[in-house]
């Protein structure tokens, strides 16, 4: 059985266009030890679906529509806020895109890893903070003991980065959920991040679910690729198998747009942009930037078939993409 089991999972939001679905009927699954990249432009719902898990959808506007998530085996979906707390950092965590906006800017970086480790764990805040000095000292952070004090407009992005990995590995989570990482950081930082994110998988064995837009992460840190287009996963599969043999055009896109030599410099694009949710019709959401398109594709929305390697798109299916 997976670790992490997300069954058909559909996500409204009441919008002034009327209920909008953000995500329509996702599944996926995450076993221990393992590293699942989910992979999609801005507004494809891979954000989204990383806050069901954590049981944040704010409600209202937004609402869990159908389908569980499901942690070793408990729906969480239906699971009471004190049994949400509970899970949250203990069981599964997050590390936010921006630490900035996600790390309390009144606290030293030093207090906001022991409170998390307080709120789980049953010991005194000297040891706590013992602890959460060890912590950053685990994950990289020169001074540990100094840089503990420090409240987080004191740090680097990549020094905030870290200790969000701090904080998130604190309580020894079965998940570990890295919504964009790397956002605003160098490449050399990034490189440093993705290396920590590694090292504290091997030592710790938790699974992680990486969201990104980088294809080039994807091919460092992934086992197996979930590819999300306007809500809904379109293409899954190995990382080896999604990254050398795509078999949908929009992820072929996507790995087109990773900056190689081979191209003499120029960086591809996929022309177009995601379609407003609430004005997708009954076919195929990527049909009006895709170059296959068929008549079919504009009337009738392709499911995911194809087992080990599954991809929703007719072209890909019957043979002429």
């Amino acid at each position: 059985m997976s670790l992490l089991q997300i069954d058909q999972l559909r996500v409204t939001f009441q919008t002034r266009h009327g209920a909008v679905t953000a995500l329509d009927g996702v599944s996926l699954s995450l076993n221990a030890g393992e590293t699942l990249a989910v992979v999609g432009e801005s507004g494809c719902g891979k954000s989204i679906t990383a806050l069901s898990v954590m049981g944040l959808i704010s409600s209202p506007p937004g609402r869990i529509a159908g389908g569980a998530v499901r942690l070793a085996g408990e729906d969480l979906t239906h699971a009471s806020e004190a049994r949400l707390r509970a899970v949250r950092g203990a069981e599964v965590a997050m590390i936010f895109q921006e630490p900035m906006t996600s790390l309390n800017p009144v606290l030293t970086v030093g207090d906001q890893i022991a409170e998390a480790i307080l709120l789980h764990q049953d010991m005194t805040r000297s040891e706590a903070w013992t602890q959460a000095v060890a912590l950053l000292d685990r994950v990289g952070i020169p001074s540990a003991a100094a840089r503990a004090k420090d409240y987080p407009h004191q740090l680097s992005g990549g020094m905030r980065q870290r200790v969000m990995i701090a904080m998130a590995v604190s309580c020894r989570p079965k998940v570990l959920i890295a919504d964009e990482p790397t956002t605003a950081l160098d490449v050399t930082v990034q490189a440093q991040i993705f290396d920590l994110l590694n090292e504290m998988q091997r030592d710790f064995g938790v699974a992680i679910m990486l969201i990104t837009h980088d294809m080039g992460a994807v091919s460092e840190m992934a086992d197996r690729v979930a590819v999300m287009y306007a809500g809904r996963v379109i293409e899954s599969g190995a990382a080896d198998d999604v990254l050398d043999a795509a078999r949908h055009p929009y992820t072929r896109g996507l790995i087109g747009c990773i900056p190689s030599v081979d191209h003499g410099g120029a960086l591809a694009e996929i022309p177009g942009v995601v379609p407003p949710l609430h004005l997708l019709g009954a076919g195929c959401a990527f049909a009006e930037r895709c170059a296959h398109v068929r008549e079919g594709c504009r009337l009738a929305r392709p499911e995911l078939q194809g087992g080990a390697h599954s991809v929703a798109c007719f072209g890909a299916q019957e043979g002429w993409v």
